[in-house]
């Protein structure tokens, strides 16, 4: 009896493997084996350059958890390509910030996403993601050249916020009313400044000393009338100097 049942479990289990081989055979994989996620769908929508499709092929792609790393890169870094197209910038800096954790040394998606940060006006993330990008690779010539003109750019800033508020002349000998006045505003200090600097450009990329002998007459009669005319009834200090820094750049061409 015991015989009996021994070759009865034996034939049991037999017919299971049977049964589990041919459910392998007809799905087309072999037990214990996953089927990896098919990248052709994005591929296809790259390669036919549409964004809609790629955002949802690529986002399908993405979300698969049986993707591959490399070809989960590759639909983000296409997905975030499509999201900056259509404006959809914070979108974009998602992407790649998913793609920099799964590789953190991909010089191109530091670039592009310095270039977004750029964008929303991020100076500091954005000039951190370049100089990674250039240190990454060396020779990457779209991250060489954002990295110096937005170095540029925070310099100039630096500059500038260095006279913030700060007229053309030392306060601390004003003695005119409407150089006191400038002092202690600091927008028509800074038009005082741009003023002086426009006509200072001027003067010396005038075509010939004649001209310059003019361009310098106009701002002087200009300080002669507003040091005269200040404090009298409808003299509009900031209207009078935005006059003039227009007229100056009119001259200059700007």
């Amino acid at each position: 009896m015991r015989r009996n049942s021994a070759n009865l479990a034996v034939a049991l289990i037999c017919a299971c493997l049977s049964v589990a081989s041919g459910v392998a055979r007809a799905t087309g994989r072999e037990p214990g084996k996953d089927v990896q996620a098919a990248p052709g769908p994005c591929n296809a929508a790259v390669a036919a350059a549409d964004d809609d499709r790629i955002v949802e092929a690529c986002g399908a792609l993405i979300d698969n958890e049986k993707a591959t790393k490399p070809d989960r890169i590759k639909a983000l870094m296409a997905r975030a390509g499509a999201y900056d197209r259509k404006q959809l910038i914070d979108r974009a800096i998602a992407d790649y910030d998913t793609v920099l954790k799964l590789d953190p040394s991909l010089a191109d998606a530091h670039n592009a996403r310095g270039e977004l940060w750029r964008r929303k006006g991020d100076r500091p993330k954005a000039i951190m993601d370049f100089g990674a990008a250039v240190k990454l690779n060396p020779d990457h010539a779209a991250a060489k050249a954002n990295y110096k003109s937005l170095s540029l750019e925070l310099e100039r800033i630096g500059a500038m916020m260095a006279v913030a508020g700060k007229p053309s002349f030392d306060c601390r000998k004003a003695r005119r009313p409407v150089e006191k006045a400038i002092c202690a505003d600091p927008a028509l200090a800074d038009l005082d400044r741009e003023i002086v600097a426009s006509t200072f450009r001027t003067v010396r990329e005038a075509g010939d000393p004649r001209q310059a002998r003019e361009l310098q007459r106009a701002q002087d009669g200009f300080i002669a009338r507003r040091n005269a005319e200040f404090g009298k009834p409808g003299y509009d200090l900031q209207k009078a100097m935005r006059e003039r820094l227009r007229q100056i750049n009119g001259v200059d061409g700007n």
